[in-house]
Formats: structure tokens, sequence, C-alpha cells
């Protein structure tokens, strides 16, 4: 394998992935695999696209960009053939997977164990709890590989799906509200479920939550020690054993530009393609492309601390992933808020912690975190002051532990990351229209023309770091163009 700068020899190959983010590495994998020839080019300086580790506030605190709990690597089918840690890949889990702080020095938390969790839920929304994700962390083998893949197919296992699938139809706020009774179980399905970007009342919102809660409880919500970016390096290191090349630093601005070969696979969105292939699409498929719809974007804060988060309750000390909003009502209207295109005096907020679970991201003593909050596509308004009001509404003294902060609204997410346009990181809305048929209708989402593949998140299933959609993807040009 060759891993360069700039460019590499033009002989012909089989196969082309512009994009080395984890789906663009992940379909190279899967065609080299095939035994055929395969190169990927990446326009920055190194793999990995959002799986990427930085010293973005001091020396030796270390960043991940965007990327870092990772539930659906552990979930997916196509990491799944990777040994991770004959990779050097180390994977750490937290105590608890997921917290959720409420006012008043109270927290509920999602542990590994459905039972565990339902009996920090009380009685009647712990019953609730086991009856809702006891069957679906049951049947996780039946249906995981159900859920990442199109949502258009014939299930393999359709009483375990219809179990998923009826209350997955729902709104996040339906169900939340239907399902149990007190604040702190509500409160938990909504942060979960809030990770769509999605206002909380639409339909199929309860489906994101149902899928994370699932694989929380099934593989846990783990980081990766030393950063993302390690994930990365194992994806390219596989690729390089199949006699795959990656050449980086190379930006690809038209498919004319590339080397004979007969698939491309872009690791883009909707809107790159046109930009790169546009006049190799039919009018129809430049069309679809052209009214692939984006939605908000993310405003990020990472921290550099000089020590734990003073948190109030104990619940959060134990998780990596905190959520932090409130009740249900408070995230419902945060997310409404954000749909409507206005910015929430107080925002859903994501925040991850690293210590005690992973102390190599910073200098002894000290150590990292890292949050974001849903903004308008494009937004420019500083949102730093609301982020960390609501951090330090559920830990007192929060401010005072801050040594250093580095800020990236969705501009500065897209100029890192092009894939993230108006500072979008799941490649595209995952409303109802866009989650069913993603990206568009079509009995081959993938295929986009004739050697022209669309492999990134904006096919399915989606945002996150699987690997699924370069799989898959890979898969259609293998039953097509490199028979």
């Amino acid at each position: 394998m060759t891993v360069g700068s700039g460019s590499a020899d033009d002989k012909a190959v089989d196969a082309i992935v512009v994009g080395a983010g984890p789906n663009g590495l992940a379909a190279a994998i899967t065609l080299a695999r095939a035994g055929r020839s395969v190169r990927v080019y990446e326009a920055a300086p190194e793999v990995g696209g959002g799986t990427r580790t930085m010293e973005l506030t001091l020396p030796g605190f270390r960043h991940d960009m965007c990327s870092t709990i990772l539930p659906l690597t552990l979930a997916s089918p196509f990491f799944r053939t990777i040994d991770l840690a004959a990779r050097g890949v180390e994977i750490v889990h937290p105590d608890a997977p997921v917290a959720h702080p409420l006012d008043g020095g109270r927290a509920a938390v999602l542990e590994r164990s459905v039972r565990a969790t339902a009996e920090g839920l009380g009685d009647a929304d712990g019953r609730a709890w086991r009856r809702l994700f006891g069957p679906l962390v049951r049947d996780v083998g039946k249906i995981g590989p159900e859920i990442l893949r199109p949502v258009v197919h014939v299930p393999r296992h359709p009483l375990a799906m219809t179990r998923f699938g009826l209350p997955a139809l729902r709104s996040a706020r339906g169900l939340a509200r239907g399902r149990f009774r007190d604040d702190p179980a509500r409160a938990l399905f909504a942060g979960i479920a809030a990770h769509s970007m999605l206002r909380l009342d639409r339909p199929l919102s309860a489906s994101f939550g149902l899928v994370l809660a699932t694989y929380a409880h099934a593989v846990g919500w783990p980081m990766t020690r030393g950063g993302a970016s390690v994930v990365a390096q194992a994806l390219a290191a596989e690729l390089e054993a199949a006699g795959g090349e990656i050449v980086t630093g190379h930006q690809v601005d038209s498919v004319a530009d590339l080397p004979p070969a007969r698939a491309v696979l872009f690791d883009v969105t909707p809107r790159q393609l046109v930009a790169i292939a546009g006049d190799r699409l039919s009018p129809g498929m430049r069309l679809r492309a052209e009214r692939f719809r984006y939605g908000p974007g993310v405003f990020k804060i990472d921290w550099a601390l000089d020590g734990p988060v003073p948190w109030a309750a104990d619940g959060p000390r134990r998780a990596a992933t905190v959520h932090l909003g409130g009740t249900l009502d408070e995230i419902a209207a945060s997310e409404a808020e954000v749909a409507a295109g206005r910015h929430p005096e107080r925002p859903y907020v994501l925040f991850v912690q690293y210590a005690p679970w992973d102390t190599t991201r910073a200098p002894e003593g000290t150590t990292t975190a890292w949050a974001y909050c849903h903004v308008p596509a494009g937004s420019d308004v500083d949102m730093t002051a609301r982020i960390e009001a609501q951090v330090e509404r559920f830990a007192p003294g929060f401010r005072d532990r801050i040594l250093a902060r580095a800020v990236h609204g969705p501009a500065a997410m897209e100029a890192h990351d092009a894939n993230y346009v108006g500072g979008d990181i799941n490649g595209g809305i995952q409303d109802i229209r866009q989650l069913i048929f993603r990206p568009w209708p079509s009995l081959d989402p993938y295929r986009v023309g004739e050697g022209l593949y669309l492999c990134s998140s904006s096919t399915p299933p989606g945002g996150g770091v699987h690997g699924m959609s370069g799989m898959l993807a890979a898969r259609s040009a293998l039953r097509h163009e490199l028979r």
C-alpha cells in the first residue's frame, strides 16, 4: 500500500475511492478483500475524516474532532470482520454508558444491564423500561443487521423487527410520555433520542432512542484509548494488508482528473458528488442529488480541564456520555427551536468526559472534555456561554476547571470535513423521508450512475462510525462493474 502525499501513479485500477473516512476505507477494504485493485484518494494529510484526534487546546491534550463514543463500531457487521485489538485499538468502557442529570442533584443512568437500569428508575418506570428494552436487547443479534442497512427491505426476522418497528414509528416525545410516568425515565430516553437532530415530536424520532439505548445495553457506549484516530489507523492498516493503496493530501475536484477505473466510489455527500461528477450523472440523478436535504449543524467545544468535572449528582461521574438539557419537555423545546431556525437559550448538550477511564489524553492530573449542541445549519452564533451554562447547571464549579477551550461552529466543522455541510455531522437530515428513502427512492441507493457509487453517511444506514455504508456500496459495485 502507498500511504503518501500528493499523487500516485496514473496506472489503471479496478476501483477508486474518493475520501478516507471510515466508510471510504470500509468500501476499499471490501473491494480489496474481493481481489480487486483499489486506490483511495484523501484531501486531508491523514485518513479518518470525522475520526481524527488532535491537540486542539494545549500541548499534550488530545481531542477527538468529531466521533468519540463508538457504540456502532462494536455493533457493526463490517467492523466484526476486523480484529481491532490486533490493529492496536483498545476499547475502553466507562462504568455506565449514559447518564442524564436533572435539577436538584438527581440523575438517571443507563447501565449495561437492563435490570440495573430499571432498578434505578423506580417501580413503574423500571417495569416499563424492562418491557421495552428487554426484548430488543434479547433480539439484538436479529435486529442489529436489519437496522444497519437500507430501511426498505424484506426482513429476515419479521417478528423481531415488528417488536422494534412498532414503537420505532412513534415520535420520541410520544413514546416517552406514553411509556414512562416520571421525569428521570422520560428525560433519559429523550436525551438518547435527541442524537437524531430532529424535533422530538416527529414520527420515527423514537427509533434513534430505541437503537442507541438497545446498543448501550448490548455492546456499550465505549471510547478508544488515546483517541478515535486509532480506528482510522486500524482501517488503513487493514487495507494495506489487503493490498490497497491510500494517497493523502490529494484533492479530487473532478472525476475526469482520476486515473482509469472500472468503478469510482465517493465517500462524500450529494453536494460534493455533483461538484465532482455532475457531468457524469443522468439529469434525473443530478436533480435528486441537488435536492438532497441537510440537517441542523453543531456548535462544538473542546476543553482542557485541570481535573474531573464536579458533577452535583453521582450518576454522571460513572458515565462517559452525559446528556444535558433537563426534562423531556425542555429537550423537546430546545430541538424544536433549532428546527425552527432559532438558537435555544438552554440548548440540549451532548457532553463527553474521559477521566478516569482514559488518562492518555491529557497530562497527569488533568483531563479533556468535549461537547456540542445543535444549531441551525450554517449558524454563526457563538453558543459557548450557553453550553457552559448548561454544564455549570449540573456541575457547579465547572468553569473554574477550564484551562483552555477550542471552539468550532458549523463553518469550522465544515472546513475540517467538507461532508459536514452547514455543520451537519450526519451527512443529511434523517427525517421520515430521508430515513426511509436515503438518500432518495432507489432500488440500489448506492449506485448513482454507470461505474459511480455513493458510499458516505448520506446513504443507508446513515451517520455513525460503522463502515456499513462503505461495505454495502462496495458490494453493489461488485455486483455490477466489478463482477
